[in-house]
């Protein structure tokens, strides 16, 4: 759905009302607990009953994981049902995605392909490569049956990222009980990180295939007891394709671990209980 038809929506029904459906079984009516589909059945009444009042629906994707594949069948058939009966509904899957590159991608084609919803909310807070991939566009991709050609928004959690999320989450935990996630991909960034959080562990994708440098990564990162623990997937557990891939990879895995060795000496990393 474009821009204007949205407000062409908005001002026909002069409402802009978005439902949410945060639908919970043991909130619904009880006799809805008897139907095949208790979830889909409380939906679409919800549905057949508000829809002249309102131009969105939002069902929180939470609400139907939770129920594993039955919950998501409900989802499923929620957004079908409102895409052939009430077209000029805006449907928003409320996921609240957000990783880097190509798993952006596969939640994008996910939502935006197999789903066909309108939008999709989106956490910005692994940077600029965990949003792009829901905002390029997918009908080309796509049209290969995967998903129709349309509109799609993302719906970004603004707020001011790394700095308000470490300094509020200190107020839930502390250096003993909680890391971060910090990608490697900007190794001068550590340096700000650790204006905030200066004794907390730091969980680092980024490196390896992804292009991140170990070095740069330790240079502003690493603290008197390391504070890092550094991720590698794709180029170690898929380094190899052959029957040696476990040999291949304990190499790949040797290799990064006598780069840090080297880093850890050369930065003069502490025995952090030493008496």
């Amino acid at each position: 759905m474009t821009r204007k038809e949205l407000f062409e929506n908005i001002k026909k029904k002069q409402s802009f009302l978005c439902v949410g459906l945060d639908t919970d079984l043991k909130k619904i009516p009880e006799f809805l607990l008897k139907e095949e589909d208790p979830i889909f059945a409380f939906n679409k009444a919800i549905i057949d009953a508000t829809a002249p009042y309102c131009v969105a629906y939002k069902p929180n994707l939470a609400f139907y994981e939770a129920f594993g594949v039955k919950g998501m069948i409900a989802f499923e058939k929620t957004v079908k049902y409102l895409q052939e009966n009430y077209p000029d509904q805006f449907i928003i899957a409320d996921a609240k995605r957000g990783d880097i590159g190509n798993t952006s991608k596969m939640y994008a084609r996910t939502f935006f392909g197999e789903y066909n919803v309108d939008a999709l909310t989106v956490a910005p807070y692994m940077g600029e490569d965990s949003v792009t991939p829901f905002l390029e566009s997918l009908t080309p991709a796509l049209s290969e049956g995967e998903g129709a050609s349309k509109n799609h928004w993302v719906i970004l959690l603004a707020e001011r990222l790394f700095e308000k999320v470490i300094r509020k989450s200190q107020e839930w935990g502390n250096d003993e009980n909680m890391m971060y996630v910090v990608g490697a991909t900007r190794g001068e960034m550590f340096k700000d990180i650790r204006k905030v959080a200066p004794k907390a562990f730091l969980l680092v994708p980024g490196i390896g295939a992804q292009g991140g440098s170990l070095e740069e990564v330790c240079k502003y990162g690493m603290i008197e007891d390391c504070g890092l623990l550094v991720n590698s997937s794709r180029a170690i557990i898929y380094a190899d394709q052959t029957e040696n891939f476990a040999a291949v990879a304990a190499e790949k895995a040797r290799e990064v671990q006598q780069q840090m060795a080297q880093l850890m000496q050369r930065l003069e990393v502490r025995e952090h209980f030493e008496t």
